[in-house]
């Protein structure tokens, strides 16, 4: 007889959703959605907030229970948690359309935007344009050191997790590459099993589960056999096509900690090959710090303006789809299964682990490329440290930091104090 946790449950879907969830037609998740998509700044965390607020307290699509189960299970998954969250939400409400309509309102405002930004980025040309530019690659220096920050307070609060993060860092920064990233998660992992054992466990709570384990186990087994697959066939075809879906795939994938993270793997995936310049890479994730909805869409941006081809629209959605289908599926897979995920120990002890791993991986990304490539003089640094300290003291938003970082930029060259370059 399954225990309480790890028992599918049924009673309290009803009572928190008291209509059914299929009941509901799929433009109310649409529009619920879209209006998110268009407005929530401040990247996953104030996302999760403004799902409380919309949907906890406003819309009660589901209980501050239930919801606080659901936000621990994306923060257990690698992928984008806001959106992950997003796409459940949807899923409970109205089913599987209702999970896809969630996904796309809350993702393609700000894809558009991105890919726009893209298309626009060859045609900035003269010193005042350069130096906006630059300004731009300087944004991800204080966005990027304030995630640092605050996972680093949350995530490594005790010396055996932040001894896992100092060697997170150590690997990535000497050994480089993609490789060294990955090992540093799973290394978090196997790490958190040894040393995080003894931390206590957050209280259990029920989760409604509108899926069945059946179609929960075919997502999981989806999702492994193209993490597999997909670079065995990039490897053997030439296919420029192929190779995209197959580095944001694995981005998606192994992205522990929200979107900042995907930096790294990203900029090790697609700058190192020379399908996209260090300096267009740093530009558009500044740009993506000005934006509402997921950071996640930055890949869009970087399909649009990669070459070879695909790029533009095409490569633009090949490269969206391929960055958050693994995170989507990973929802479904692990979703009927969470309860008895939760109550085990060593699952918990080894996402403790990959979590302080990630510190470290955000770490030595704010070193490079952030940091070798966006300071170049006193002036760049003095940006940086601003806007650092607006979003961790005055907690200003981020899009306003955009602003300040691009306008002084473009200022100080204007008058002579620093140079685009």
């Amino acid at each position: 007889m399954p225990s309480p946790a790890h028992r599918v449950v049924t009673a309290p879907q009803q009572r928190i959703f008291p209509e059914g969830p299929d009941r509901r037609p799929v433009r109310e998740v649409f529009g619920a959605f879209l209006k998110l998509g268009l407005t929530s700044f401040g990247g996953p965390i104030a996302h999760l907030g403004y799902y409380r607020e919309e949907f906890v307290l406003r819309r009660r699509w589901i209980d501050e229970a239930g919801y606080a189960d659901l936000v621990a299970l994306c923060q257990f998954l690698p992928g984008p948690a806001s959106s992950q969250a997003g796409f459940a939400l949807g899923l409970m409400r109205a089913g599987y359309r209702g999970a896809l309509a969630a996904w796309a309102a809350f993702t393609l405002p700000s894809a558009l935007v991105m890919v726009l930004f893209a298309f626009g980025l060859p045609f900035v040309e003269g010193k005042p344009g350069e130096a906006a530019l630059h300004g731009l690659k300087i944004v991800p220096v204080a966005v990027v050191g304030q995630a640092v920050w605050g996972m680093a307070r949350s995530l490594c609060p005790d010396r055996p997790r932040a001894a896992i993060a100092l060697t997170a860092i150590l690997l990535v920064v000497l050994a480089g590459g993609t490789f060294a990233q990955i090992g540093a998660i799973f290394m978090g992992g196997l790490a958190g099993l040894w040393l995080c054992r003894q931390v206590d466990a957050a209280p259990l709570a029920q989760l409604p589960i509108p899926i069945s384990r059946r179609a929960g186990a075919a997502a999981l087994a989806v999702f492994f056999l193209l993490l597999v697959l997909l670079p065995v066939a990039a490897a053997r075809l030439p296919l420029q096509e192929l190779r995209l879906f197959d580095a944001f795939y694995r981005a998606g994938a192994l992205v522990f900690g929200g979107g900042h993270v995907v930096l790294p793997l990203l900029e090790a995936e697609t700058v190192s090959p020379g399908w996209i310049s260090r300096d267009a890479f740093l530009a558009g994730y500044g740009a993506a710090q000005a934006i509402p909805g997921p950071l996640f869409t930055f890949a869009a941006y970087v399909g649009a303006a990669a070459s070879p081809e695909p790029n533009g629209w095409i490569g633009a959605a090949l490269c969206l789809a391929a960055i958050f289908l693994p995170g989507l599926l990973l929802v479904l897979g692990v979703l009927p299964f969470w309860g008895m995920l939760r109550a085990h120990s060593p699952a918990q002890a080894a996402l403790r682990g990959t979590n302080a791993a990630v510190v470290g991986l955000l770490g030595a990304a704010l070193y490079d490329p952030l940091w070798t490539g966006a300071i170049r003089q006193p002036s760049d640094f003095a940006i940086a440290v601003t806007g650092f300290a607006l979003l961790t003291i005055w907690r200003t938003p981020p899009w306003i930091v955009v602003i300040m970082s691009v306008g002084a930029s473009a200022a100080l060259a204007a008058i002579g104090w620093q140079s685009a370059e």
